[in-house]
């Protein structure tokens, strides 16, 4: 096996560092200090990180997160069926002797 090949378990597969930034008040948003303040105060925490406000939306608006939720599965889906449809003709014209 080689030297610089590391293995990494599925958890750190499916693991995403930006759930774990520390959000910082901004002062531009009033939405983002609102949700920085009621995060920290709902979970009794001075630094607050994504996952915090998202596991707080889950709880206290789902019908916002399973519909955000929603959206962005069905756009990714959508995605990678046109990513296997090109693939498919492109195997397919190549097979073929064809090209556009």
């Amino acid at each position: 096996m080689d030297k610089n090949t590391q293995t990494i378990s599925e958890l750190e597969a499916l693991e995403n560092p930006m759930l774990a930034m520390t959000v910082q008040p901004d002062s531009e948003s009033k939405l983002k200090n609102y949700l920085v303040e009621y995060t920290g105060t709902k979970l009794d925490n001075e630094e607050v990180t994504v996952q915090m406000i998202s596991e707080v939306l889950a709880t206290e608006f789902p019908e916002f997160v399973f519909a955000f939720a929603e959206e962005n599965f069905l756009r990714g889906y959508q995605l990678g069926l046109d990513d296997a449809e090109i693939l498919f003709k492109t195997e397919t014209d190549t097979v073929n002797g064809t090209t556009d």
